[in-house]
């Protein structure tokens, strides 16, 4: 899905508007319809796919070869590291526009299909299932269908008639998805008759190509998808249309999630895993599940993941990006969908073959096989110099028991060190005292929360005061504010203007896009404003308030005369 330019999906402010007022996911879950999936062959099909694995910004980058978006040439080891951590399948995306030749052949150069041809065969060597794609050619070129719609359909009908060639006496477990995120205009969101009726000539063309290319493709397993990839309720009718008409039972309908929008890029103050963005995960896969696979069409969520990771994994606070992930994975899995993890090289080390972030892969792994505890934050923050006092969480137990707390590898005391009243914890303020003791800013201490069954839950216990921010003059292309965080962490900012009005990129808020408008670093002691959020800020006076994890809140002010930016302390 993400390309180096690509960090938003449309968003329209009426959907944040209906979200608030839509049930809430507790009324939502009350309401929804007692989970039965169909059984088919292909539905055992995905199911013995679950989990799956993108091999994101690999072959579908768009530059000189399979290295151009950063990350290193694909090994057979990084194959049988991905089998080894538990996937059961991959998804290996190809954009295939820049390894074509000119009209009217469209040749495909031998030796990307060969390179492409071999880590197949690594994959199914490896026990994977495995699907291949159309990429980035949806937005390189498939989108002018519209006005080129001979151009693009022959073009199209060229690739895959390659493609169904080389790979027809493979197995079954190689699929083939007919195109990633298909449009038909530039932008995103478009949708209406002639864009569904031009990609269900896409599926169809697609459909008869494989199918009459011989071999094992009569019966291979060939996945289609709605317009963009997106869940919505007039895409989902349509691709069931395409389904009805194609009449073939060896098919599977495939979308894409990111999560409520807010919430995964961090914009409007949604830095919280809370019932809005709980409740866009129950209607969007309800959705799916009532319109495909209650009515025998399996379904694959080819990706999922949060938008936010395009620029940084650490957009959303670690706590409430575990919360998303396991109530997700639990989600989708109770309405029998299979799900592939984007992974563009955020998560998983490709050089070391190590995860960036143990933590999201073990909850990851848990969620395959049951649900885990959560937690209502995993940060006990202390103020500097006040006395400890006891701290209670509410837990989500989803049907687990606490059996003990760690810190330092040794169990802690119950009864002594911490209570347990119902789903409460109650870390109580004389051990609190004896981790921060230091004084030090910052963690002081990790404690863990193990339970009988799922992932481990970790708090941060947190030292902090008021954060310091500093003046600073700068210009509009390297403005960063000097501060002493002061162990505090930031979790949004505001922007608006000392004469009224929201400032600032996406100014139907005051609370701006994180990593997007701005960005903290705790290395550099340092809060950067970005090109980005200048780009779209009036000459004049800005009101800052940098909202921090602890509570707290600090206003810093800015002045812009054109390129010069001038930073003042409240």
């Amino acid at each position: 899905m993400f390309t180096p330019n690509k960090h938003f999906r449309i968003f329209l402010i009426v959907s944040i508007l209906l979200a608030m007022i839509v049930p809430s996911a507790s009324a939502a879950s009350e309401k929804r319809p007692a989970v039965g999936v169909p059984k088919s062959k292909m539905q055992s099909y995905v199911e013995a796919m679950q989990p799956g694995w993108n091999l994101g910004n690999t072959f579908d980058a768009t530059g000189a070869d399979e290295t151009s978006w950063g990350n290193p040439r694909v090994t057979k080891q990084l194959i049988q590291h991905i089998a080894s951590q538990g996937f059961k399948s991959i998804r290996i995306p190809i954009t295939w526009d820049h390894r074509m030749g000119e009209a009217p052949d469209y040749t495909v150069d031998p030796a990307f299909m060969d390179r492409v041809e071999e880590v197949v065969n690594w994959s199914l060597d490896a026990g994977l299932y495995v699907m291949i794609n159309l990429h980035h050619d949806s937005w390189l070129w498939v989108n002018r269908m519209g006005t080129e719609h001979d151009l693009v359909l022959d073009r199209y009908n060229a690739a895959w008639t390659q493609i169904a060639d080389r790979f027809k006496n493979y197995p079954k477990e190689l699929s083939f998805e007919s195109i990633n995120e298909p449009r038909f205009s530039d932008g995103w969101g478009n949708s209406g008759d002639a864009h569904f009726a031009m990609l269900n000539e896409l599926n169809t063309s697609f459909h008869e190509i494989v199918r009459g290319s011989g071999g094992e493709n009569a019966e291979r397993p060939l996945v289609l998808p709605t317009l963009e990839t997106n869940a919505n309720q007039d895409r989902l009718d349509a691709l069931v249309d395409t389904f009805t008409e194609l009449n073939d039972p060896n098919l599977i309908a495939t979308v894409h999630y990111y999560g409520f929008w807010p919430f995964s890029v961090n914009i409007a103050g949604f830095t919280r895993f809370n019932e809005e963005t709980k409740n866009d995960v129950i209607q969007t896969f309800d959705r799916v599940y009532q319109s495909l696979v209650a009515k025998g069409i399996p379904v694959i969520l080819g990706e999922y993941g949060l938008l936010g990771f395009d620029k940084n994994t650490g957009t959303i606070e670690q706590g409430e990006k575990l919360k998303f992930f396991e109530f997700l994975l639990h989600y989708i899995q109770e309405k029998g969908i299979t799900h592939m993890l984007w992974d563009n090289g955020q998560h998983l080390d490709r050089n070391e073959l190590q995860w960036n972030d143990p933590q999201l892969y073990g909850m990851l792994k848990a969620s395959w096989k049951g649900r885990s505890a959560t937690a209502e934050t995993d940060l006990i923050y202390l103020a500097k110099n006040a006395a400890a006092q006891d701290t209670a969480i509410p837990l989500e137990l989803n049907g687990n028991r606490l059996t003990a707390l760690r810190h330092d590898g040794k169990n802690l005391r119950k009864g002594t060190d911490y209570s347990v009243e119902g789903d409460v914890l109650i870390v109580k303020a004389s051990l609190l005292s004896k981790l921060t003791a230091s004084g030090a800013y910052g963690e002081n201490a990790e404690i863990t929360a193990k339970f009988n069954k799922g992932q481990d839950w970790t708090f941060d216990v947190i030292v902090y005061d008021t954060p310091v921010l500093h003046d600073i003059s700068g210009t509009a292309d390297d403005f960063s504010i000097p501060v002493a965080f002061n162990g505090d962490r930031l979790a949004t900012m505001e922007a608006v203007y000392a004469a009224g009005g929201n400032a600032g990129p996406q100014n139907w808020t005051s609370f701006k896009e994180f990593a997007y408008a701005f960005s903290p670093s705790y290395d550099t002691n340092e809060i950067k404003l970005t090109q980005n959020f200048f780009n779209e800020v009036n000459d004049g006076e800005v009101v800052l308030t940098f909202h921090f994890w602890s509570g707290t809140t600090v206003e810093y002010r800015i002045n812009k005369s054109g390129n010069v930016i001038t930073g003042s302390a409240a």
